[in-house]
């Protein structure tokens, strides 16, 4: 509960970030062509998102002969979840991963790719398909493609303030009926991009910690996912993964390594904070 109040929070924040920058840019209209640009692109993700990034990232169908154990798991851990079993896909990247999309849980699909077949035995594949499955129950898929749907907004809108500035457009300072002065022109160019991309990912980080939680009480208990994200780390730093920024929030451990400041604009939590909490639900499995 607390973790949907944050997010929930965190979306209010971002919408609002839209709005400024749509009024400063251009001024009432700015804010109704901020907010159409959003409905559409909702619009768009929440019917096709799970069909663009399974065709970028080359996935297919895994069947059950080829891939049994993980058919077994996924069907074991949909029952305990209390939705159907969704697709399951994979693709041919040696690095270990996997993501879920869709826009519902009738809608979903796991994708796994070959490398964490490999990598993971079936307790950890366990936990790994339960993180998966409890984004599809709690449909993280879709907000985390609406949040970044709605952060591109802002840094388009954002870009287009900043050739406003420079060529004086939009009517900076001149719209009788409350467009926007130069300072906040230059506002919703260089703040509004920044803290859009912090909030989405830190609506991103709130949303993998209930998937872990989640995953680990639909698997019986947190030590198989617990495992399986130390395995991830240690092999992903070795054979990274080539994924899209657009997408890197879907995976189950991010494609992109940095530390520090670089920590505010992760889609992931640290791998050490997602353990240390797992290993702190032990005495409630």
């Amino acid at each position: 509960m607390a973790n949907w109040f944050k997010t929930m929070l965190l979306f209010v924040a971002l919408a609002a970030v839209l709005m400024l920058v749509g009024g400063a840019v251009a001024g009432r209209q700015g804010l109704i062509i901020a907010l159409v640009i959003s409905i559409g692109i909702n619009f768009f993700s929440y019917w096709f998102s799970d069909k663009i990034v399974l065709a970028s990232y080359r996935a297919k169908p895994l069947t059950e002969t080829e891939a049994p154990r993980a058919h077994a798991v996924l069907a074991q851990l949909s029952q305990a979840a209390g939705i159907p079993k969704p697709p399951l896909y994979h693709t041919p990247e040696s690095s270990p991963n996997a993501f879920a999309t869709g826009r519902d849980p009738q809608h979903a699909v796991v994708c796994v790719t070959d490398g964490i077949l490999d990598l993971l035995d079936e307790e950890e594949l366990k936990g790994v398909l339960g993180h998966e499955l409890a984004h599809v129950k709690h449909r993280d898929i879709l907000i985390g493609t609406v949040a970044a749907s709605i952060a591109s907004t802002i840094m388009f809108i954002a870009s287009m303030a900043r050739w406003a500035a420079i060529f004086g457009g939009f009517g900076g300072g001149r719209d009788r009926e409350g467009g926007g002065n130069p300072i906040a022109l230059l506002v919703a160019a260089v703040v509004a991009p920044l803290a859009a991309l912090l909030i989405q990912m830190a609506i991103s980080r709130s949303r993998e910690y209930g998937a872990d939680e989640s995953g680990a009480q639909f698997a019986g208990n947190p030590y198989g996912l617990a495992n399986a994200l130390k395995k991830l780390q240690t092999v992903s730093a070795r054979i990274p993964l080539k994924a899209s920024p657009a997408t890197a929030h879907m995976f189950i451990v991010k494609p992109f390594t940095g530390g520090g400041m670089f920590n505010l604009f992760a889609t992931h939590p640290p791998i050490e904070k997602r353990i240390a909490r797992l290993m702190d639900m032990r005495g409630a499995t």
